[in-house]
């Protein structure tokens, strides 16, 4: 049986445009600092695909700062700066902020003084959306590019944060958005590469593939992909509610993620049931991909008041633009076929 893959918010499969590009940038030698014409193409190619991602960021104006991902682009825009932020950030916003913004059972966080906070656009284990305060210094957008319509322009923050292989691009490249005028200070100094923020011989191959994978992504975006995955997560939804009484659906009813479930079995590992379903055909997550394989109950969900057997106990489905309607209800029938060996076991 083939495998299903249900884990795009840890990363995605590689767009078919991203790949072509990348593939055609792949033939040129030149180094985009250099003034001849090898290096002049090179810098086309670059300076097209920052194009690219100001577009289907609706960033038009604003500066775009290639990155090597999200955890450099937080480095870039927080280190230094005595932020404030919550617990249910990316560990690698956690890594650099004050974390003393309440954060509601609702999964919302109050900003109490935007100008000198942090605040993520959607969460990346329970997909809830946040509502963004006017002013706002810096938020993760990581996850939300691309899923949803979001423009960079009327979001009302000085940064955003995004990375590639969140929307089909390559792994290893992101971009930091700033509001025309904002300075970011160098972290990475040298040739003054990047407008002179982040020095560097620029990673074309991957930028050019960010470029690709953008444009694709808003494509998507316009002709309603997102809506229908909206469906699937929510027929996924009802089938597991329908025959499992015990378990907790986190945000449901909420402002989400179209693509993203997070539920909890109390008493039932997450990793536990990451490990079953894999060898069952199916990859999913108990959490952020990047604190995979660390036993620990959810800060994201123990933020959020959960007690910390249910927040251990929690996994995330995330479908993409090609997860089909016969995928989740596989992985429904399946899930729920383990759920209830593991109610009889615990009886």
């Amino acid at each position: 049986m083939n495998r299903v893959y249900l884990d795009h918010n840890a990363t995605t499969p590689l767009r078919p445009e991203a790949r072509e590009a990348m593939v055609a940038a792949m033939e040129l030698c030149g180094n985009p600092s250099s003034v001849h014409a090898e290096g002049r193409a090179a810098k086309a190619l670059i300076e097209r695909a920052r194009a690219q991602v100001a577009a289907a960021f609706g960033a038009d104006g604003a500066d775009v700062v290639f990155t090597s991902g999200s955890t450099e682009g937080a480095a870039l825009t927080l280190a230094n700066r005595d932020l404030h932020g919550s617990a249910i950030e990316h560990d690698a916003i956690r890594s650099w902020i004050t974390e003393d913004l309440p954060t509601l059972q609702s999964g919302q966080v109050d900003v109490s003084n935007p100008e000198q906070s942090t605040l993520q656009l959607a969460n990346s284990e329970t997909g809830i959306v946040q509502s963004l305060p006017n002013g706002l210094a810096v938020t993760d957008a990581t996850q939300a590019f691309g899923k949803l319509p979001v423009a960079f322009n009327w979001l009302g923050v000085q940064m955003a944060l995004i990375s590639a292989h969140k929307l089909g691009g390559p792994k290893g490249i992101g971009a930091v958005v700033l509001k025309r005028g904002i300075e970011m200070p160098a972290m990475i100094k040298g040739g003054g590469q990047e407008m002179g923020r982040r020095s560097g011989t620029e990673n074309v191959i991957g930028i050019v593939g960010f470029g690709a994978a953008a444009e694709a992504a808003a494509r998507d975006l316009s002709n309603g992909i997102w809506e229908q995955v909206r469906e699937f997560r929510n027929i996924l939804e009802n089938a597991l509610e329908a025959g499992s009484k015990s378990t907790i659906f986190v945000g449901k009813g909420q402002d989400r993620l179209p693509n993203t479930s997070c539920f909890a079995t109390p008493g039932w590992k997450g990793e536990t049931q990451v490990m079953q379903m894999d060898l069952a055909g199916f990859a999913i997550s108990a959490g952020s991909a990047c604190s995979s394989g660390k036993v620990r109950a959810s800060a994201v969900l123990t933020a959020m008041g959960f007690d910390e057997v249910t927040a251990a106990s929690a996994i995330r489905v995330s479908l993409g633009p090609l997860t089909t309607e016969e995928d989740v209800l596989r992985f429904a029938e399946t899930w729920l076929e383990k759920e209830k060996k593991h109610r009889a076991r615990a009886a």
